[in-house]
């Protein structure tokens, strides 16, 4: 098995593609010790020292490390515990947790008429035109909410986007001005924490 590397524009998260599914569709991530504990390989992961943050994406995962430590003595160890759990068989997920990662929306709010238009419009754009986007560089965003009476559209930033130094200028230069020149409704775009 071969593991690629890449550098994404945050200086603390590396993206690794396995070369195979990771998830498939949708993205998981795992900011604690706590959340890990769904699936085997982000433990195994976050057993490492110094590794704060793993994302699984399509057919890549990415993983954060504190800003104290260097990749020289990460990589290594992530490499081989990525390695070990494919090569294992083992699934991504334990049990209940195996259906529990996100399609690309974590929105559970019901629009009606012309909002639900205008919603449905934003995520057709994030799942078509930004998010593969994002996933080039480790990252995902997903549609929080969108406010009607004021046009703002709240998203989350994971991945690599979470915590990334340009994250703030990709959600305004980037994914706020093709909403707005899109759906005409978005006035402005912001980050959900």
């Amino acid at each position: 098995m071969f593991i690629q590397t890449e550098a994404t524009p945050n200086p603390e998260v590396l993206k690794f593609l396995p070369g195979r599914d990771v998830l498939g569709e949708g993205s998981r991530d795992f900011r604690s010790v706590d959340e890990a504990g769904a699936s085997p390989l982000a433990a195994e992961l976050f057993a490492i020292d110094g590794v704060e943050r793993v994302h699984f994406g399509a057919d890549f995962l990415t993983v954060g490390k504190g800003r104290d430590e260097d990749w020289a003595h990460l990589k290594a160890p992530i490499l081989a515990a990525i390695m070990d759990h494919f090569t294992s068989g083992q699934s991504l997920f334990t049990g209940e947790a195996a259906g529990g990662h996100s399609g690309g929306h974590d929105d559970e709010t019901v629009y009606e008429g012309e909002t639900a238009q205008v919603v449905a419009e934003i995520k057709e754009l994030l799942d078509t035109r930004i998010r593969p986007a994002v996933a080039q560089d480790g990252g995902d965003i997903l549609f929080n909410r969108f406010e009607p009476e004021t046009g703002v559209v709240w998203l989350h930033m994971r991945g690599a986007c979470s915590g990334c130094p340009s994250s703030s200028a990709t959600l305004k230069s980037g994914v706020e001005n093709m909403l707005k020149h899109y759906v005409p409704e978005v006035t402005r775009v912001e980050q959900a924490l």
